[in-house]
């Protein structure tokens, strides 16, 4: 799922508008957490394509989330 809204930005402002807090929280706490680094060696094109998906949902606004607070409205 936050692969699919990764790959697919424009989705992001959709679900947020669905109030979809789930699926947002989701791919919040995969895009803060760090691509492990062994992926360079074993997946280069993959390691290089989530990195540089995670920069551009960080460039368009990600960063403006609160993880905490997607996780609370997902519990209500």
């Amino acid at each position: 799922m936050a692969r699919d809204l990764l790959e697919h930005p424009e989705k992001v402002g959709m679900y947020f508008q669905q109030k979809r807090w789930h699926e947002l929280a989701v791919v919040v706490r995969f895009a803060r957490r760090e691509v492990p680094v062994e992926l360079a060696q074993t997946d280069p094109a993959l390691y290089r394509r989530l990195r540089e998906q995670i920069t551009r949902f960080f460039l368009l606004g990600g960063d403006a989330f609160s993880l905490e607070a997607l996780e609370a409205k997902a519990r209500d």
